[in-house]
């Protein structure tokens, strides 16, 4: 449980290719890369061997769930709500494994359970309403990611979408 006020739990893609193995250790250097960087405090007290992840959490294809920044660290991964928000990625882009889906299932309610006021959304929905119809439509979205509709998504149980699952 974190100390923050969390007001979402933001589901992202790593939108790297089908099948291609992932970790966070991968994640880390790219987000190095970009700029970012976790404060000194923060790495000496939680993963210090991860200097610069924006995530809290990564849903690796086998379904392991890996720690990126501790839950009461902000994130780094949609600007301007990363202070009261947490981080999920999963790994890959426009399908993932049942194994993902049912880790993030898992996850996601343990989390909502933690923080039952946040909003269960995808890193899609905080791009701007251009129109200001109250609907983020996908002509809006700065990002797809995740690439499925996490609202549906919810609304459905947390059941895998068929469209966006990797078939055995």
């Amino acid at each position: 449980m974190s100390t923050r006020q969390i007001t979402a739990l933001v589901i992202h893609c790593s939108a790297t290719p089908q099948g291609q193995q992932v970790t966070v250790q991968d994640i880390d250097r790219w987000h190095k890369a970009n700029g970012w960087a976790r404060q000194p405090a923060a790495v000496a007290k939680f993963n210090p061997q991860l200097k610069s992840i924006g995530y809290h959490f990564v849903v690796a294809l086998d379904g392991t769930v890996f720690t990126g920044r501790h839950v009461d660290e902000i994130g780094a991964h949609v600007g301007g709500s990363n202070a009261k928000s947490i981080g999920v990625c999963m790994v890959g882009m426009k399908r993932f494994t049942p194994a993902q889906w049912t880790a993030l299932r898992d996850l996601v309610l343990q989390l909502a359970g933690q923080y039952p006021a946040a909003r269960i959304c995808g890193h899609r929905d905080f791009s701007p309403d251009l129109n200001g119809d109250g609907i983020i439509q996908p002509r809006e979205w700065v990002k797809e990611c995740p690439t499925f509709d996490v609202a549906e998504w919810v609304i459905n149980g947390f059941a895998a979408p068929a469209a966006h699952t990797v078939k055995d």
